[in-house]
């Protein structure tokens, strides 16, 4: 079933399949994001998303169907785009600030990874500008020497989310980027995600309901046939229809917490 729900796109999946030797982990996978937009991917545990997520950010080369950004292909059999290339940036699960390095050598990091010649002036206007953009400026300002790993888990996160920001992506990804945060850092990670998506198109995948409503515009539901088949998107579409009216049973059961 090929899903296609805004008429532009900012991201679009075509057909995408990805496999693991003979199995296959995630099949036939169609969505387009618009700029600015955020989307959640929902689903239980082994359906792909992570998957999807580190196939979109260019870890990954694709089995099949194509993957584009801004209309241009950056993914497909045989084709990949490497991940420094795609202005795609990526925030993990867990905070993961490089522990030997400080707040300001860990914003830069992916900006020297990817060979970018930068003035000492740029770069602290980057590291300004970036940690700006992640709500950290402010805590962390007199401190920007001192290690990244000596912030507490929600600004290590946020530090995660300024080192990704620099290299100055068109597309931002989150893989549950909440998840080991409590909850008042979990609220300041999702305030911080609504003001980004004013200038990136934003990808989550999270199993926080509550998350996926409060913070997204679309939401993909993911499912899985049983141990062992490949995830597919069974529905996509507002988060408010998803969430109130969605066309699927699966999905109403899924998002209703009957099961997953």
């Amino acid at each position: 079933m090929r899903i296609i729900i805004d008429a532009m796109s900012k991201l679009e999946l075509k057909s995408v399949i990805q496999r693991y030797g003979r199995q296959t982990i995630v099949n036939g996978v169609d969505f387009r994001l618009e700029q600015g937009s955020i989307a959640c991917l929902l689903g239980p545990s082994g359906c792909g998303k992570t998957t999807l997520l580190r196939c979109i950010a260019g870890f990954e080369e694709i089995s099949g169907g194509e993957i584009l950004i801004h209309d241009a292909v950056v993914s497909r059999a045989g084709h990949r785009v490497p991940p420094e290339k795609r202005q795609v940036g990526m925030v993990f699960q867990r905070p993961n600030p490089f522990p030997t390095m400080s707040i300001r050598e860990n914003v830069l990091a992916g900006v020297k990874l990817n060979n970018r010649r930068i003035s000492k002036g740029d770069a602290e206007e980057l590291v300004e500008s970036s940690l700006r953009g992640a709500n950290l400026w402010n805590e962390v300002k007199d401190r920007l020497d001192r290690p990244g790993s000596g912030l507490s888990g929600g600004q290590q996160q946020r530090l995660c989310i300024a080192r990704a920001i620099a290299v100055s992506p068109q597309v931002l990804l989150m893989d549950e980027p909440c998840s080991a945060l409590d909850p008042i850092s979990t609220y300041a990670i999702e305030e911080l995600i609504g003001e980004l998506k004013k200038n990136y198109t934003i990808v989550i995948v999270t199993h926080n309901m509550q998350q996926a409503s409060r913070v997204s515009d679309k939401t993909a539901f993911f499912n899985i046939a049983g141990t062992g088949k490949p995830g597919k998107l069974i529905e996509y579409n507002d988060t408010a229809t998803i969430f109130t009216q969605p066309a699927v049973q699966a999905t109403e059961d899924y998002v209703s917490g009957r099961f997953g």
